[in-house]
């Protein structure tokens, strides 16, 4: 059991009584978050990261980073806290560079208190930036995990580096749970050129969700990532077949309850005044049932508080990043993250 979760208190007013009965609910919040571009300010000389140093083009300082933990550090505690109370129990990460800026995240005074711990393996991503997943210890125990590589080639039949997939599964307070983390290929070079690229990591992404219900038709399983596409694209509709109302659900499917979101205005990053929704979480339709005893889908959101916007300038309304037309803005990101609720009755 967690040290910290909020109990939600429902009321039910009896019809032709006067007395209530009272519904208590456990939360338990899954939540990611691109950190754009959190690397430390030593240079690696096997990665392309020379930017992202002292003396590189955005000159990467120490008082920068420290600055750039602070902030994210601060996001990731209050993600989905106007119900929950707390930071999020599971979270996926991407666009950091190794294990030590995570570990400087957990050890910030924002969070250190949660006690989280890590999941994390170095992708062969030419960059240098990785996925990972922090939990708390408290609330989830994993028991196995692994790194799931994407093979790519570019147009002159070379190896195109990029993110692996992450794949961890263990016990959420006792039920078990496995979650993949994402960071599909980028839109470089146009969206219909770079498609390919995305529908192979979607290919990629059901052959795990596959594996595992083979291996475990009960198991309950949560993707989530930048993916880069909007819920409506080729490859969540066609590859992942992802559905979007709950009443279309079949057993097998998955659900995207971003999809809902996407057609109602909401994005998660802005790119010429278009808003898109590229991070997303999508899961198996089990976790829509209402199991006694079981956690189920309560709701799901974007997280995009006041102070994670940009109020001035040209880009206004976006997202505050960290750099934005070139400059040092010392911001948050350029998306904003997203979460799910997961919630069970409890007595």
């Amino acid at each position: 059991m967690g040290i910290a979760y909020k109990l939600l208190v429902f009321y039910f007013i009896i019809s032709g009584a006067k007395a209530q009965e009272t519904k208590t609910y456990k939360i338990r919040t899954v939540a990611f978050y691109n950190l754009e571009n959190l690397f430390d300010t030593v240079n690696d000389s096997l990665t392309l990261d020379d930017d992202r140093t002292p003396t590189g083009k955005d000159k990467w300082t120490l008082e920068r980073y420290g600055r750039k933990i602070n902030n994210m550090s601060k996001v990731l505690s209050e993600i989905g806290s106007p119900d929950a109370q707390t930071s999020p129990d599971i979270i996926g990460l991407c666009e950091l560079e190794n294990r030590q800026v995570i570990e400087d995240l957990i050890n910030h005074p924002n969070l250190r208190e949660k006690d989280y711990g890590i999941i994390h393996f170095d992708s062969p991503d030419e960059r240098g930036i990785d996925v990972a997943l922090i939990y708390k210890k408290t609330v989830f125990l994993p028991t196995s995990f692994a790194s799931m590589r994407l093979l790519l080639t570019n147009e002159e039949d070379f190896r195109d580096y990029t993110r692996d997939q992450l794949v961890v599964g263990g016990l959420l307070d006792g039920e078990e749970v496995h979650f993949i983390v994402n960071h599909w290929p980028s839109r470089s070079g146009g969206e219909a050129r770079s498609k390919p690229n995305r529908i192979k990591a979607a290919r990629l992404n059901k052959r795990i969700i596959d594996s595992i219900s083979k291996l475990s038709p009960e198991a309950k399983i949560i993707s989530m990532g930048d993916l880069n596409d909007d819920p409506i694209d080729d490859s969540l509709k066609k590859i992942l077949k992802t559905k979007g109302k709950m009443a279309d659900l079949e057993p097998s499917d998955l659900y995207n309850p971003m999809e809902m979101l996407h057609k109602k205005g909401v994005g998660s990053l802005a790119y010429r005044d278009q808003w898109n929704l590229f991070d997303q979480i999508y899961f198996t339709a089990n976790i829509i049932h209402k199991t006694p005893d079981q956690y189920h889908f309560w709701k799901a959101g974007v997280y995009n508080p006041s102070y994670l916007i940009d109020k001035k300038g040209q880009y206004k309304g976006y997202p505050l990043r960290t750099y934005a037309g070139g400059n040092y803005i010392g911001g948050y990101s350029d998306h904003f993250p997203v979460y799910i609720h997961l919630i069970k009755a409890v007595n």
